[in-house]
């Protein structure tokens, strides 16, 4: 087994050997990682207090505390050590040894308590409540304005136009299928964010070429048209809810949370695999299927209310029914987001019984 973190996000990962030198995305901030040919510890001694310390290469220059004394430390390069760094005086005995306390080991600590920390210190309130707040970020409400304003402007130019809006029709069909990319990219780093630990929606703005947003896009479409479309497609042809349909709907249902988290965490297309889905469902059953009944309820009463607050006349209201729209249009995406929350949070809390390797 390989040990090793990302060189960008810190995050811990492990694999078999097997994977050694081989290229793959982190599960925390998807950049592109190699995979080391094996853990590599770096030993060096306490400037202050003469602990022996090991720590992962790749801490090298990074700073750090003793476990020993708690001064700040730097890690040094493997390259910077030589057998004269080690003095006699500071030599340990084994018992001593197997009783200290690794840097790797300290920076494990400091970061679970920096994760529950922020956990405890962003839940102020119950969970089943204050995942409903995840999109209430700075960045998660600009980006929600982004989404909903810019086509309801767009729209909004055209009616007033009037025969001039046609002008404006294939713009803004580009603007829009851009921004659906942006929107798809988006939803991902959410749950990215989420899954390494973060309760609120993260500030990321165009962090991404536009060939990563298609591709993110594409993995998701794939991900809608395996689980969604059956149902879709036989009610449409067939026009009636009998046993079939129902069955499809409950693949949908059941499948469609842990095929999206693969298809967002693996952003390759290993994500489609059914063994995938079966065993990672198999080994969090339980939990999983809480979290299908929580996602399950957030669909329904969002249908429910679409039931509710746009009867027909209010879709004959003109300009009334767009600005109706446009904030059933706001409360699908602010869902979306708490999805996207619930999702990575269900990865954060599993991973090691999910056993995603890279």
């Amino acid at each position: 087994m390989i040990k090793f973190r990302c060189d960008n996000c810190g995050h811990n990962i492990r694999t078999s050997d097997e994977q050694a030198g081989k290229r793959g995305k982190c599960p925390g901030c998807g950049s592109v990682i190699t995979v080391p040919e094996k853990t590599i510890l770096i030993n060096f001694l306490c400037e202050n207090c003469g602990e022996k310390i090991g720590a992962l290469h790749t801490h090298a220059g990074k700073e750090g505390k003793c476990p020993k004394c708690k001064s700040t430390l730097v890690v040094p390069a493997a390259h910077d050590l030589t057998l004269l760094d080690v003095r006699k005086e500071y030599k340990i005995q084994d018992q001593q040894v197997s009783q200290s306390c690794t840097l790797e080991q300290a920076f494990e600590q400091e970061q679970e308590s920096e994760e529950e920390a922020e956990s405890d210190s962003g839940r102020k309130l119950p969970w089943i409540i204050d995942i409903f707040l995840y999109p209430t970020s700075a960045p998660g409400l600009t980006h929600l304005a982004i989404f909903i304003g810019i086509p309801f402007l767009i729209h909004l130019i055209r009616q007033l136009l009037g025969p001039l809006g046609l002008i404006l029709l294939f713009p803004g069909l580009i603007i829009n299928l851009l921004l659906g990319f942006y929107m798809c990219w988006y939803f991902a780093e959410c749950v990215r964010d989420s899954a390494a630990g973060h309760v609120r929606a993260p500030e990321v703005f165009a962090d991404a070429d536009m060939g990563t947003m298609f591709g993110q896009w594409l993995y998701l479409a794939a991900c809608y048209a395996i689980f969604v479309l059956p149902a879709a497609f036989y009610f449409t042809y067939a026009n009636r809810t009998d046993s079939i349909f129902w069955a499809l709907v409950a693949y949908a249902v059941f499948f469609f949370p842990m095929g999206l988290l693969a298809a967002v965490m693996f952003d390759t297309s290993s994500a489609f695999n059914p063994l995938l889905w079966i065993g990672s469902i198999f080994s969090t059953f339980f939990q999983y299927c809480g979290l299908v009944l929580l996602v399950s309820g957030i669909a329904l009463a969002f249908l429910a209310l679409i039931g509710i607050g746009e009867p027909e006349e209010a879709r004959q209201m003109g300009i009334g029914a767009k600005i109706l729209g446009a904030v059933f249009s706001c409360l699908l995406i602010y869902m979306a987001f708490v999805v996207a929350h619930l999702l990575g949070r269900f990865y954060w809390r599993y991973q090691e019984k999910l056993n995603w390797e890279v």
